[in-house]
């Protein structure tokens, strides 16, 4: 098949999706605000635009230079890890907090109060990350992904220069620069974790192996081939071109280097050789470190989700949750079953299994044609939408879906959305789809007809691809704050303070295209794909019981992957039997490569039903509030203008609003 890479442009840079304001500028003070609106926003510009400054990567995932042109350079850089640097940096957020903390409250309108806390809790997360976790010193999948997420980041935001060329040479000038940071970026990376060997603070074997040895391997593949070859195919010809291309490219090899001595590093300090290619941990490194602890579990539960209850209550209150989606499920499945003319077996689980079998016949033959139906499904949802009227969709909306890239997969399970850099006028979101790589009929077949929709519906339109465009027309309502992805983007850095509001919106538009509609008295989905909606929503119903589990010593690695198998997929055994079936052994490895995932990022899985409880309890008050008058999408509107911070935040002011409206 032809691999489809995150840098060729030509297709996603097509067409804009919702009309963008002229300028992008930092939001203003409330007509309304109180008396110390003006002070606060002096302290949260400068805290933003220091933020963005020091933290290259989120300047490019945000656009920073369309915030403030004095970070345009910052795109040419790395984000500084080392020792000196985080010490310097927690001197100036601790500075920071005193300012933020010296301004009343009272004296603040009820926006500019939310941004204060959100502002404030940021600064706490950043400081106990360094100072009482010491995360620099194991953050492995930090230090691998960071450099290609922010050039991938850097080429999506680029110019279109011609018909098929992208990038000016001063875009191009600012990757060639990042580029030649990277190996020091990476003897950084391997001095702050040769200090975690020191102390004891080092990662997980797991994380270790896949994303220290086998993803930064890719990393240095990329770096030496692909970036060189993708960057020959869309700068424009010329003579200057010609001279960036040799500069790039030279970059791009010492890039690579590093990447291969970083990994060789990662290999020969923290595993021995095995037989061929196997290799097995040291013996001082063979424990299981993905344990986050309950102490930690409940202060980022406070701090960083904004949500009032504790790791142990959320792992108790999970297990009713998944038993009442799986007897949805059951229910469900039996009349499919019924009106399919199928015979099924009288236990509950296992006629489940059997419609989805039934259901997998209806498969895509190749990696190539699954992308292709997912984009059809996205065109579906969509059209869906206009009829209904459910969202107003403007005639030139365009939902991307392309194949997630190798360096990405270890981190991507399913698919995974990327926005469009919000304070820039160009780039375009991402929804990507990851592949079997080898058009393995067992994932093939997991991605049938029937299972595509819910997954297009979470991820495209109206889940993530929607939300971040109709943000980013009302960006400049939206404070820089509450656009900043404290410690990382996306890896095990990550406060996931966005994910609530991005995550649970995605899962609550999953349920929403389930719901009556004007003209749709059975919502968008076939029975069949509701089947697979409650499949949605039971894994991440699931998610809840194994993130508090696993990260709090309530069940082993192992365990919850056995655990998802069997509740999810439907598929009853041990993983670990030699004697699976196909069907099973398919289940076991997106199980595994799921609880991977959850092991790396405690609380970022139980984002998607909290959020999506969250949404669904203001949408419930909003309509008790106003009764007759109440409008679903009048409220989907004003909750998205909130920006992605956690609604714990904005619910007093988001339901005052409502009622002014």
């Amino acid at each position: 098949m032809r691999r489809r890479l995150l840098l060729l442009l030509a297709a996603l840079l097509a067409g804009a999706c919702v009309q963008q304001p002229a300028q992008n500028t930092a939001p203003s003070a409330s007509p309304a605000g109180g008396g110390g609106d003006a002070a606060f926003k002096t302290i949260h510009d400068k805290y933003v635009v220091e933020f963005l400054r020091r933290n290259p990567t989120v300047n490019t995932y945000l656009g920073g230079a369309g915030l403030d042109p004095s970070l345009k350079e910052v795109d040419g850089k790395l984000r500084d890890h080392s020792a000196s640097a985080l010490a310097e940096e927690d001197r100036w957020l601790a500075d920071t907090q005193k300012a933020f903390q010296g301004i009343d409250p009272a004296s603040l309108s009820p926006t500019r109060k939310i941004d204060r806390d959100v502002a404030l809790a940021q600064i706490a997360f950043l400081l106990r990350q360094h100072q009482t976790r010491k995360y620099q010193e194991r953050a492995v999948d930090t230090y691998v992904s960071e450099p290609f997420r922010a050039i991938d980041w850097q080429m999506q935001g680029m110019t279109q220069t011609g018909e098929k060329t992208y990038g000016t040479p001063d875009e191009w000038r600012l990757v060639t620069q990042r580029v030649s940071d990277i190996p020091r970026f990476l003897q950084v990376a391997q001095q702050q974790l040769e200090a975690g060997v020191k102390s004891g603070n080092t990662a997980d074997q797991r994380m270790l192996l896949r994303d220290g040895v086998t993803t930064a391997g890719a990393n240095a593949e990329y770096f030496a081939k692909k970036l060189p070859e993708t960057a020959k195919d869309r700068l424009a010809a010329g003579e200057a071109s010609d001279q960036m291309l040799r500069q790039l490219d030279d970059a791009c090899q010492q890039a690579s280097e590093a990447y291969k001595k970083f990994a060789e590093f990662v290999r020969t300090t923290f595993f021995d050789a095995g037989a061929g290619d196997k290799l097995t941990p040291k013996a001082q490194f063979a424990q299981d470190r993905y344990a986050f602890g309950a102490e930690e579990y409940d202060w980022a539960l406070k701090n960083n989700l904004r949500v009032d209850t504790t790791a142990a209550k959320l792992y108790d209150e999970s297990w009713p949750i998944v038993e009442e989606t799986r007897k949805q499920m059951i229910d469900l499945a039996r009349q499919i079953g019924q009106k399919r003319g199928m015979t099924l077996p009288a236990d509950g689980p296992q006629a489940v299994q059997a419609v989805f079998e039934e259901l997998g016949k209806d498969y895509p033959k190749t990696d190539a044609e699954m992308v292709d139906w997912y984009r059809e499904a996205g065109v579906k949802l969509v059209d869906y939408a206009r009829k209904t009227g459910v969202f107003d969709v403007p005639a030139d909306y365009k939902l991307d879906v392309v194949e997630t890239p190798p360096p990405l997969r270890a981190s991507i399970d399913g698919a995974a959305y990327y926005p469009a850099p919000p304070f820039k006028q160009s780039g375009v979101g991402r929804f990507y789809v990851t592949t079997s790589g080898n058009n393995d009929p067992a994932v093939l077949k997991e991605n049938n007809r029937a299972a595509l929709a819910d997954l297009s519906a979470h991820e495209g339109f109206p889940g993530h691809d929607w939300h971040y465009k109709v943000m980013t027309q009302f960006r400049n309502d939206i404070a820089g704050v509450r656009w900043l992805t404290p410690g990382a983007v996306e890896d095990s850095s990550s406060m996931w303070e966005d994910s609530m509001a991005a995550e649970g919106w995605a899962l609550y538009s999953e349920a929403l295209m389930a719901e009556p509609q004007q003209g749709a008295p059975e919502g968008f989905y076939t029975p069949e794909e509701h089947l697979y909606q409650l499949k949605g929503k039971l894994y991440r119903d699931l998610r809840v019981r194994i993130d508090t589990g696993i990260h709090t010593g309530k069940m082993t690695y192992d365990e919850a992957v056995d655990l998802f198998s069997e509740v999810v997929d439907f598929q009853p055994g041990k993983c670990s039997d030699a004697n699976k079936t196909e069907a099973k052994r398919a289940s076991c490895d997106g199980s595994e490569r799921a609880i991977f995932r959850y092991s790396k990022w405690p609380t970022q899985a139980i984002t998607y039903r909290l959020g999506k409880d969250q949404i669904f309890a203001l949408r419930s008050e909003a309509a008790k509030l106003l009764g007759d008058k109440f409008s679903p999408k009048e409220f989907h509107l004003l909750f998205m203008r909130q920006g992605t911070i956690p609604a714990g935040y904005f619910r007093e002011e988001l339901l005052s609003a409502i009622q002014k409206k």
